[in-house]
């Protein structure tokens, strides 16, 4: 205790740094409990991580029944769904070349008594966009497509007729690629708009679900006449149609001239005569009394599923 006396400096000097080691081996331990926690919640979560690596998964039975129910039903849907498609499809008839001649001049003739009808123009010699096969019959392999695709442009023209346009100018269609002798390959630049054969990144080709028959087609209607054909051709129940591209032309390109009075204008009367009232009943509309020209690059969907 004199020590202490004699020595106080120094003995708080000892005294505050028994206190300081005190409280920092306190702290370590708490902080080593903390981490040896930590390490043990680890070391199972990482054995527990080996240990599903190590397993073969595979599911019970009760998970794998439920699965395979799961699966069925799918499969059923989407089986459903295809039919349903396929049923929205003109169909390809299995015809022979000179059957399928003989259907594209009964066609053709019932296309014509049905525009001398509903008094729509149709182009010369018209065969339905099908010019090259009114003499030459096609190739076996390639005519189930041609009936097909007879029976959706059918269709359109159909459209085209019962809403009584004034007249079809053009309806030209583009080649299928079989009646060039065979289909694009992927490494070939398709046709436009035909189809598109994309590869897996192991260079396997993912197979085509959609074809797609084009035809270009021109006709001149009311305003009224177009919009209800191109509304009938997009809500077609018979016939996946697409719309690809459309032009409409106006017939008349330049505005209506104003009208300048001949005269000054009559004075203000209490009462208008008849002939002014029969004047200002008569209505003279500027717009709308006009025809359009539409061009239409239109799809013909046919699934191959």
């Amino acid at each position: 205790m004199k020590w202490f006396q004699q020595n106080r400096a120094f003995g708080l000097l000892l005294l505050g740094f028994a206190i300081c080691a005190l409280l920092a081996g306190a702290l370590l331990y708490w902080r080593l409990t903390i981490w040896s926690d930590a390490r043990q919640i680890f070391d199972r979560a990482a054995a527990e991580r080996i240990r599903l690596l190590h397993l073969d998964p595979f599911p019970n039975d009760a998970n794998y029944r439920k699965l395979q129910g799961y699966l069925e039903t799918y499969s059923t849907a989407l089986d459903k769904f295809k039919e349903a498609l396929k049923a929205e499809v003109a169909r390809a008839p299995s015809l022979a070349p000179n059957e399928f001649q003989s259907r594209l001049r009964q066609a053709t003739i019932a296309t014509l008594d049905r525009a001398r009808v509903n008094n729509v123009k149709l182009p010369d010699r018209f065969q339905l966009g099908f010019d090259e096969f009114a003499t030459i019959m096609p190739n076996t392999a390639v005519t189930p497509l041609l009936g097909q695709e007879l029976s959706q442009i059918q269709m359109l023209i159909n459209i085209l007729l019962d809403a009584k346009v004034d007249s079809v100018t053009s309806l030209r269609r583009t080649r299928l690629p079989e009646e060039r002798g065979a289909a694009p390959t992927p490494t070939q630049s398709p046709s436009p708009g035909r189809r598109v054969a994309t590869a897996k990144p192991g260079g396997t080709p993912v197979p085509t679900l959609i074809e797609r028959n084009i035809v270009d087609v021109t006709f001149k209607a009311a305003p009224s006449a177009a919009r209800k054909v191109l509304n009938e051709i997009v809500s077609s129940t018979g016939q996946f149609f697409i719309v690809r591209t459309l032009y409409v032309h106006n017939e008349k390109d330049k505005g209506p001239p104003r009208e300048k009075m001949a005269g000054p204008a009559p004075a203000d009367s209490g009462q208008a005569t008849p002939a002014q009232s029969g004047a200002a009943g008569s209505l003279n509309f500027i717009v709308g009394n006009e025809h359009v020209e539409v061009s239409a690059t239109i799809e013909m969907l046919r699934f191959t599923f």
